[in-house]
């Protein structure tokens, strides 16, 4: 009986290690093809001979990336605008979820519905953009931080992280010692939350850093642009109009290479910062998913 048992655990274990063996190479391929396309010559990237590994491996795309100046303005107006947005967004959630996860708050299903209400419902384009010019946020950090700096699903999420995390007989406590609500959530609310905070951070961290569309609405000035503006324009530059007339062919086809290695190599550079920061908070990411998952 036992050895039936045995058998029969060894065979569901190596059907899972074949499932997460293709399943990891599902997910690693494409890394690794962007980033042997990134190390690849421009005549390999045309002729489609890069499967794997680099063809004629050169750093050519990343030095064609980094001539441009602009390109350091753009990773510091990004490390910028991830950096004040996701404190702004961490501070306006974490004060909005924790009274909506105490009982003793009064009409918080008044204001739950409010907020659910948001994540229906939205003014559209024109009339926030509107919003902003009459602001006087236009060309500023602050339009690119602060419409998106509070997120409906975000506050749902950190709201059920503290139901289920924190007890209440620890809120009883403090309060029997003295301890004012502010108090209890800056001393003991926020380190207990790391988990949730690590979580929040990341996704917002993401959103703004691959932020593409709402900068190019609201930025006009260059000096202004994030990353992906900056990249976006490097790419535009790299290309030629054919329609044009006296083009030298020469010159079509080294544009059209250094387009190609342009791709992979603004692809790398735009997604590299996020790849080391992910390490950091990996550990806290599957704990703060799970507890703070909506429930219904």
């Amino acid at each position: 009986m036992n050895s039936k048992k045995i058998s029969q655990d060894t065979v569901v274990y190596f059907i899972n290690y074949v499932l997460l063996t293709v399943f990891l190479i599902i997910v690693l391929y494409p890394i690794i093809y962007i980033i042997s396309c990134s190390f690849s010559s421009g005549d390999a990237l045309m002729s489609g001979k890069v499967r794997l590994l680099p063809v004629d491996p050169t750093l050519q795309s990343y030095r064609a990336v980094f001539k441009y100046s602009s390109i350091w303005v753009g990773y510091k107006n990004s490390i910028i605008y991830a950096f004040v947005g996701t404190v702004i967004s961490m501070v306006l959630t974490l004060f909005a979820a924790y009274p909506l996860s105490r009982s003793d708050f009064r009409g918080k299903k008044i204001f739950m519905v409010l907020i659910l209400f948001t994540m229906m419902f939205s003014g559209g384009l024109i009339p926030n953009y509107l919003l902003i010019k009459n602001l006087h946020l236009l060309n500023t950090m602050w339009a690119v931080v602060l419409p998106g700096a509070v997120s409906a699903y975000n506050i749902i999420v950190a709201r059920t992280f503290f139901d289920n995390t924190i007890p209440k007989e620890l809120q009883e406590a403090a309060e029997m010692d003295g301890c004012s609500d502010f108090k209890f959530f800056l001393m003991v609310v926020i380190p207990l939350s790391a988990p949730i905070i690590a979580v929040l951070s990341l996704w917002v961290i993401v959103g703004l850093w691959n932020s593409y569309f709402v900068p190019m609405i609201y930025l006009d000035s260059q000096e202004k642009y994030p990353l992906q503006l900056v990249l976006r324009r490097i790419l535009l530059l790299s290309q030629i109009n054919l329609n044009q007339t006296n083009i030298d062919p020469e010159m079509i086809r080294r544009n059209q290479y250094l387009g190609e290695m342009l791709k992979y190599g603004t692809i790398i550079v735009s997604t590299l910062p996020l790849m080391i920061v992910y390490p950091f908070v990996q550990k806290y990411f599957v704990k703060g998913v799970m507890i703070g998952s909506v429930k219904g």
